[in-house]
């Protein structure tokens, strides 16, 4: 996670989700995501439109962003990366 976390610092179009509950994002999350949950997947059609860009997920421990990843590609995303979970970084969260 913390490579994903410096490619992100290097190239900021890339976007930063974070697919937890609102509660858990509010707790603390990285620098620079937004919060789309996974029960709110259709909100990237709105919120990210450009099927084309390059988007990392993460959750908690892993498992929901790779449910994540895996209904994006669903949805006809194509630059979708699971970067795992954040309680095994231990960088700066916000």
């Amino acid at each position: 996670m913390a490579k994903a976390v410096k490619e992100k610092e290097a190239n900021p179009s890339i976007r930063l989700v974070d697919v937890r509950t609102p509660s858990e994002y509010r707790e603390g999350h990285l620098p620079g995501a937004i919060n789309i949950p996974l029960q709110e997947l259709r909100r990237f059609l709105v919120t990210i439109p450009d099927k084309n860009e390059k988007i990392f997920v993460y959750c908690a421990h892993g498992f929901r962003a790779s449910q994540a990843a895996d209904g994006l590609f669903r949805l006809g995303y194509v630059d979708i990366t699971n970067i795992g979970g954040i309680a095994d970084y231990s960088g700066r969260i916000e």
